[in-house]
């Protein structure tokens, strides 16, 4: 693997400039007014896969937008990767929050990143992470090393849901057959502590309507008599949690996996510097279920949160009204044996329970997905942990993450294959927000490892 790591860091100007003209496509898949960049992006792409070295390089139609495929098979009786990542992005609202174009790649030290990260939309989630394993792959390719097979799976509906994966895996098992899958759309605890993430939360999303009177009310002549969707919506979320940070849904934790106090043990060896995460947030302190750490918090205990919630006259200015209806949006990540069939049905049953007989209330589920968890005793891991420590130099530790990215457990289910969730992004990036960047040290470290990884996990 030396003359691999040898050419990536000859080429490693090249590398970002080419990142760069991949960020500058606004594949925004959300937005319809956006579907000529993101079919562009799909085709830069597949362009870029060719260049490196893939064979059979196809962009692959579906309901919604294309995947790009490509491989590389040396051998059949060789072990195969599967890489997944995904090249469509978020919208980049609010525009006048970043501090420069989100289409336009600059590069800027930080207090995190002294030696500059890449301020773009999509930098970190994921063209900035997808893209290192197109350099890797290409650094094997032009140094005959690459020691087994890999296919190449980038699409174009993540952020929407991936909503037409799930019909393309079943109708391309035999194209997409493989040993292990490599992604990197998560983060490392940091970059002096890295780490393999190990879990996945699950998520069971929903959106909830209080309705009151049949229209709205002048707050004057009706106030104090009849319901306010808005006060009673407000109270019952308020009433999901307890003072002690635990949710109150009738059975919530019934199937919930209780870690061990050795795991717990091992997973509190990551340094959790409280004064550091509050800074890192602008709080003054943190809150959440009594008798956990924030880690913990974090990753192994399931949550509720109100991700929206709206209803009555928010313009400019007064208008005194009782709305008619209130509405708000509610995600619960799940943690290992809890489905989001389940908790979505408690979480319905319960809301309509504890409403009053004054309003009516309506529960709709929108996505979900399952949790999932890698075993950091697995060949998968193993070679992921050895991997990162040949390029960081330091110790990897096993990482349970917070958010969820349903994908995992459908790709297990349809293809038979662990993820390997090796990404090299931190949780400081401003993914999905506002002056999203990533650190020129962990594009390049990504770069750098990808290759140890497919070198491990072919010696087994």
């Amino acid at each position: 693997m030396s003359t691999t790591q040898t050419y990536i860091q000859e080429n490693k100007q090249r590398f970002l400039d080419e990142l760069f003209d991949i960020l500058r496509i606004a594949s925004i898949s959300a937005d319809p007014a956006y579907r000529s960049e993101v079919l562009k992006c799909a085709d830069e792409v597949a362009r870029h896969l060719k260049v490196a070295g893939a064979d059979n390089v196809e962009i692959l139609q579906t309901k919604g937008y294309p995947i790009v495929f490509g491989e590389k098979i040396i051998d059949a009786n060789l072990p195969t990767v599967l890489v997944y990542g995904h090249y469509d992005v978020q919208p980049a609202d609010p525009l006048e929050l970043w501090t420069s174009d989100p289409f336009e790649p600059v590069v800027k030290t930080t207090e995190l990143h002294p030696e500059g990260a890449i301020f773009a939309r999509g930098s970190a989630d994921d063209k900035g992470q997808f893209f290192m394993h197109v350099k890797a792959f290409e650094a094997m390719m032009k140094t005959d090393s690459l020691p087994c097979n890999v296919k190449f799976l980038i699409e174009g509906e993540e952020e929407v849901g991936s909503a037409s994966l799930a019909d393309f895996l079943e109708d391309h098992k035999e194209k997409l057959s493989c040993d292990v899958i490599l992604i990197s759309d998560t983060h490392i605890y940091s970059n002096e502590q890295p780490t393999v993430t190990t879990g996945l939360r699950g998520l069971s999303y929903v959106e909830v309507e209080v309705e009151g009177p049949n229209r709205d009310l002048h707050s004057g002549l009706y106030g104090g008599a009849v319901p306010n969707p808005i006060n009673v919506l407000s109270k019952m979320i308020g009433d999901l949690i307890d003072d002690n940070g635990h949710i109150t849904i009738d059975g919530f934790y019934d199937n919930v996996l209780i870690v061990s106090d050795e795991d717990r043990k091992e997973m509190n060896k990551l340094k959790d510097d409280q004064d550091s995460y509050k800074k890192s947030i602008g709080l003054n302190d943190i809150q959440g279920e009594e008798g956990y750490t924030t880690l913990e918090r974090a990753s192994i205990r399931p949550t509720l949160d109100v991700n929206g919630i709206w209803g009555g006259y928010t313009g400019e200015g007064a208008k005194t009204v009782i709305a008619s209806k209130a509405f708000a949006k509610i995600s619960m990540r799940l943690v290992p044996n809890q489905t989001p069939e389940e908790i979505t049905e408690k979480f319905t049953k319960h809301f309509e329970r504890i409403a009053p007989k004054s309003v009516k209330v309506k529960v709709t589920p929108h996505h979900g997905g399952m949790p999932y968890v890698l075993e950091s005793n697995t060949k998968e891991f193993l070679a992921a942990k050895k991997a990162m420590e040949k390029a960081f130099g330091k110790e990897v530790l096993p990482y349970r993450s917070g958010g969820s990215i349903p994908i995992t457990s459908l790709f297990e289910k349809v293809l038979g294959a662990k993820s390997v969730l090796m990404g090299f992004g931190l949780d400081s990036d401003a993914i999905h927000s506002p002056n999203e960047h990533y650190g020129l040290y962990n594009y390049y470290k990504g770069i750098e490892s990808i290759p140890y990884f497919f070198e491990f996990y072919a010696q087994g």
